[in-house]
């Protein structure tokens, strides 16, 4: 198989930094799956792990991105068939597995999701990790009561990936949603996502009482920190909190009075190791009834060479939306 090109993190003299190689389906780490990738995606998570900003790879070299989409090439389970279209996802992929920034990646057969029907190549890296883990949210909400008639839902760090997802899929859903942010610039883009109102993070109180007035019946958080602690608070009797960032910070400073008063639950939502029963759920809810209906809207395409500069916006907080890496296409 001809050489192909791929963007591998390095950890050379102590600085993490990646850069563009030229590799063959023998470079890449093993797999019973070898995948030809239409697209890619840029989440949170890949900004940290290309930069080094944060302590995300565990193995150097290493193909960076968390995701992919593409065709099947081989396979040596009986699962997969030449030419199926496929998605992986989370695991280890780009973190100490090599990733989806590549012409081709080689991955474990457990690790594959069938692309559902309905949904493209690119909308499926269009939601990539970020969608998933939106979906995932909203999915563990609801089966612990989360209801449009409950009242609003407030999503935080309301212009990044995950939270704009998040914000269309519960519009579509029926749910009120308010939308928190410090970029009351974006408020049209917001609004046009399906937020029925937009909040300024710049002048939000938060109080300091263990129990503020009661106004969300659930909530999307990404913030974390001081941001989370405000929700717990905040949130209604038996609300709902599902926790999938921590922009803000890793600290939790909080009392149980919510927990014990108001009955609230805060979920933790892991999409890096989800059984795969309830992921391919997921991903068929993403193609069916949770299907988002702005995809477009927030999202662009790059390729390869351009994700430099893209990494470096969402390291300074700059993102907006969805980033899909473009790389065989469909």
């Amino acid at each position: 198989m001809e050489k192909f090109t791929a963007l591998r993190i390095f950890n050379e003299a102590g600085k993490v930094h990646s850069r563009l190689v030229e590799l063959g389906i023998d470079d890449l780490d093993a797999g019973e799956v070898v995948i030809r990738a239409a697209y890619s995606s840029v989440n949170y998570k890949d900004a940290l792990a290309a930069t080094g900003a944060g302590r995300i790879i565990r193995r150097f070299p290493c193909v960076g991105g968390i995701d992919c989409a593409g065709w099947v090439v081989s396979s040596s389970d009986a699962r997969f068939r030449e030419g199926d279209p496929v998605i992986c996802t989370s695991y280890d992929l780009g973190v100490a597995h090599d990733g989806g920034y590549s012409g081709y990646l080689r991955v474990p057969a457990d690790w594959v999701v069938p692309l559902p029907a309905g949904l493209s190549l690119f909308e499926a890296m269009a939601l990539g990790t970020a969608g998933y883990t939106a979906g995932l949210g909203i999915h563990l909400m609801e089966h612990d009561g989360l209801r449009p008639e409950g009242g609003k839902v407030l999503v935080n760090g309301a212009t990044g990936g995950v939270a704009s997802i998040a914000i269309d899929l519960l519009a579509g859903r029926g749910y009120e949603v308010s939308a928190l942010t410090g970029k009351m610039t974006e408020e049209a883009y917001l609004r046009q996502l399906g937020a029925t109102e937009v909040l300024d993070r710049n002048g939000l109180e938060m109080g300091t009482k263990p129990l503020e007035r009661a106004l969300w019946a659930g909530a999307v958080d990404s913030v974390g920190g001081e941001q989370l602690a405000w929700l717990t608070r905040t949130v209604k009797e038996w609300g709902v909190i599902a926790s999938i960032g921590l922009a803000g910070g890793v600290k939790l400073e909080t009392t149980v009075m919510p927990f014990i008063l108001r009955g609230i639950k805060l979920l933790g939502v892991d999409s890096a190791t989800t059984p795969m029963a309830l992921r391919a759920h997921i991903w068929g809810r993403l193609a069916t009834d949770l299907r988002p209906r702005h995809l477009s809207a927030m999202t662009r395409a790059v390729g390869l060479q351009e994700l430099g500069p893209v990494f470096e916006g969402i390291v300074a907080g700059n993102q907006r939306g969805r980033t899909v890496v473009q790389l065989a296409g469909e």
